[in-house]
């Protein structure tokens, strides 16, 4: 899959491997000192409040600016790097102060 980003901060647009374009908003970044890296959590911007939304997320590399490119999103392939995302999204999800609800 291929990313652009496309639109404001919190929002962009994924492409795939099919040319199809897909928006989607941004539901959150965090920072991992462990893995010492960046994460973005997204979901379809097409999503009804009361459908159940599909999360991704990826790791990314931002420039000195904080400004990132189509080249700056990268898959999470490791388990281990995949159960602390998992987790932070829990507790983003759990906590109705973080998640607004």
């Amino acid at each position: 899959m291929t990313q652009e980003i496309q639109g404001d901060d919190r929002q962009l647009t994924l492409v795939d491997e099919n040319g199809n374009e897909e928006l989607y908003e941004v539901l959150f970044t965090f920072h991992s000192d462990d893995y010492d890296k960046s994460y973005i959590l997204l979901y379809p911007a097409s999503t009804d409040e009361d459908e159940e939304i599909e999360v991704l997320a990826f790791s990314f590399d931002a420039d000195a600016d904080g400004d990132v490119t189509s080249n700056d999103l990268h898959e999470i392939e490791a388990d281990d790097e995949w159960g602390m995302v998992q987790g932070v999204l829990n507790t983003f999800l759990d906590d109705d102060r973080l998640s607004g609800e």
